[in-house]
């Protein structure tokens, strides 16, 4: 099957020295053996056994696996080169150490060819609803995003933590943002949850920084904008595979890192639309995470113990009254917001002990 045929789907895995983990992810995204699967296996520059896999998968599975070469970029570099070339209607990022259900990804194929294809229905549905709209859709285009479960499988865990939206969203609907119920306090959609319409990314200009960790919050974050309709699935379709040593989201991990987590909540802060300007309930699920990622960088700035760090946080919220007072307003109304900000040593005390409890009780990383 020649690489111009259309695709329900593409896969895009970043994969940088993942010799040990690429074979499973990639056999679970071929595991229904369907033709309108792409799987496009971004090799960044690795060092190690990876790009020879990567050629061995693709000889394996022609037609429906594609190896691409390229320099080191991190993680966003290869999100970007996968959304560049890919050629499914929908696009999802699977990490090349995370895996997908068969059952699931049958069950999510099985409404995606549902969908129609016209590549002219952005046009169509630009005029419908005027050319200064973001989100304007009719249900006669397709989903623009699909929402589903993802797993926690962690290491040395016997039991499956699964993330549903059931309390937010109905599933099997065409649903429009002012259709979903109130998140939870730390509730919201991360990328494992998220299967975009490719064109929605194309529209929205998705590239996300190179050599810079934490950027699947600005991927699951930048683009809900140009997303008009949204359907939920409750199906455990991601296995986020977490707990292997020198992961990017372990605690002292993020610590060092938490320079990168500032230049991360910059990008969304400059994404985030004014009231107004989308539909209602968009709005308030942005301000909700954004709330998220401003508190969960705040904290790691905070258990770093390092006063240049304190003067860091106090620049990232300031940094959010410069971009718009009352953006900045209406997250800092946030209950974690309010949490966050309690002042002097004290309050940074309470901080690291309700982190580290939190810790131990939940077991996050």
């Amino acid at each position: 099957m020649s690489h111009d045929t259309f695709k329900a789907l593409t896969f895009v895995v970043p994969a940088y020295n993942m010799q040990e983990y690429l074979r499973r992810c990639v056999d679970s995204l071929v595991s229904t053996g369907s033709d309108d699967v792409e799987v496009l296996i971004v090799d960044d520059g690795s060092t190690d056994g990876t790009p020879a896999l990567a050629d061995r998968l693709e000889a394996g599975h022609p037609g429906v696996v594609r190896a691409i070469h390229q320099e080191n970029k991190g993680h966003g570099g290869a999100v970007n080169t996968g959304i560049a070339q890919a050629r499914g209607q929908y696009l999802k990022v699977v990490d090349a150490d995370d895996w997908v259900g068969a059952d699931s990804l049958r069950q999510l194929l099985t409404v995606m060819r549902q969908q129609p294809g016209d590549k002219t229905a952005d046009e169509k549905a630009d005029k419908q609803s005027g050319a200064n709209s973001r989100t304007g859709a009719s249900a006669k285009t397709p989903i623009d995003l699909f929402v589903t479960d993802y797993v926690y499988d962690k290491v040395g865990k016997r039991h499956k933590h699964v993330v549903n939206f059931r309390n937010v969203m109905s599933p099997g609907r065409r649903l429009a943002w002012d259709d979903l119920k109130p998140f939870g306090i730390s509730q919201y959609m991360i990328m494992h949850a998220l299967t975009f319409r490719t064109e929605v990314l194309r529209r929205a200009k998705t590239t996300l920084p190179e050599h810079t960790f934490y950027v699947d919050f600005i991927y699951a974050y930048q683009p809900f904008p140009w997303v008009g309709s949204l359907m939920y699935l409750s199906t455990p379709f991601y296995h986020y595979f977490i707990g292997r040593e020198g992961q990017s989201v372990q605690t002292d991990v993020m610590i060092r890192r938490v320079n990168q987590l500032t230049q991360v909540n910059r990008i969304m802060a400059a994404a985030t639309p004014e009231r107004g300007t989308v539909p209602d309930g968009l709005y308030r699920y942005m301000i909700h995470f954004l709330s998220i990622e401003s508190v969960v960088t705040s904290a790691f700035l905070i258990l770093s113990r390092q006063p240049r760090n304190y003067a860091v946080k106090k620049e990232l919220w300031t940094n959010l009254e410069r971009v718009s007072p009352s953006i900045a307003r209406d997250v800092r109304r946030q209950l974690p917001s309010r949490a966050i900000n309690l002042r002097g040593p004290v309050g940074r005390w309470i901080i690291r002990v309700g982190y580290h409890l939190a810790e131990r009780v939940i077991g996050f990383n």
